[in-house]
């Protein structure tokens, strides 16, 4: 089974300095040396964690969209992080998954912090994005959506609404959950106990990558950082200081706790519903 090769950098950042942002975070992807295939970044990594979209919001022809492309096809990696996008006259935290081709896969935060006014300037996302690289699955999330179980519960199989047909579908629907985030160390505990619970429950790989240092708003992050194996066992996490980590995930590992813990064909099945539904 193929594994696959996660490099997390968590850092300071400049606090709505989009320049200086891109030019540090390319200084340090291009001193990762060894072999990686998916390089994860901060959410909102060229700005910060800013409620001022109207003056910083770029569009997916943008500055930084061009920049991820141009990085990711000189590493030959998949890039991706959350920026701050305008779109049919809204805006939006959104998730870039960018593949060394150019192509791209988007994913808008569903869940907007309102505690610090995200609701007031964001629109929400509707839609999951699950990703697939070498035959895994990825989904694909953002800081505060970690707070919210449903969102990123596996769905093995689909309850069928009146009138469909019976989906008889089980097994995963992911192997990998990723949070790009922005999260205080005020709620750190939080922040460590929700992403083993989400690979716990979930059975599957979880990838949480969160900045370090003050923001313009002086509330300070400890980053901790952390990936975790599919039984909740922490594989790798760092507190309070910039780190480059690169871990191969197991996909052997992964399969081999399925079938002698098969949990998921346990669960509840259950279908999210958007208003017009």
């Amino acid at each position: 089974m193929s594994g696959l090769i996660i490099t997390t950098i968590q850092t300071r950042l400049h606090w709505e300095d989009k320049i200086a942002n891109l030019q540090m975070l390319e200084e340090k992807i291009s001193s990762i040396k060894e072999k990686t295939e998916v390089i994860v970044l901060p959410e909102m990594f060229s700005t910060g964690f800013s409620m001022k979209p109207e003056q910083l919001a770029e569009t997916m022809d943008g500055e930084t969209v061009q920049w991820m492309k141009r990085i990711a096809a000189e590493k030959k990696i998949i890039l991706t992080g959350s920026i701050i996008i305008k779109e049919t006259g809204h805006y939006y935290n959104r998730l870039i998954w960018m593949l060394p081709t150019g192509q791209h896969g988007v994913y808008d935060k569903r869940h907007r912090f309102a505690f610090a006014g995200e609701d007031n300037h964001y629109t929400a996302g509707t839609k999951r994005l699950i990703a697939s690289v070498k035959g895994w699955k990825i989904n694909l999330q953002v800081c505060y959506d970690l707070r919210f179980p449903v969102w990123a519960r596996q769905a093995p199989s689909q309850p069928p609404l009146k009138g469909e047909e019976k989906n008889a579908v089980i097994g995963a629907e992911y192997d990998v959950l990723i949070y790009v985030a922005n999260w205080p160390e005020k709620r750190s505990h939080a922040w460590k106990t929700l992403l083993q619970a989400r690979a716990i429950e979930n059975q599957c790989y979880v990838v949480g990558v969160n900045r370090v240092g003050n923001d313009g708003n002086n509330i300070y992050h400890s980053g901790d950082s952390m990936i975790i194996d599919p039984l909740g066992e922490v594989l790798y996490t760092k507190s309070d200081e910039e780190d480059i980590f690169t871990i191969t995930l197991d996909k052997t590992n992964l399969i081999t706790i399925r079938e002698k813990l098969p949990f998921l064909k346990d669960a509840d099945g259950f279908r999210i519903l958007n208003e017009e539904e």
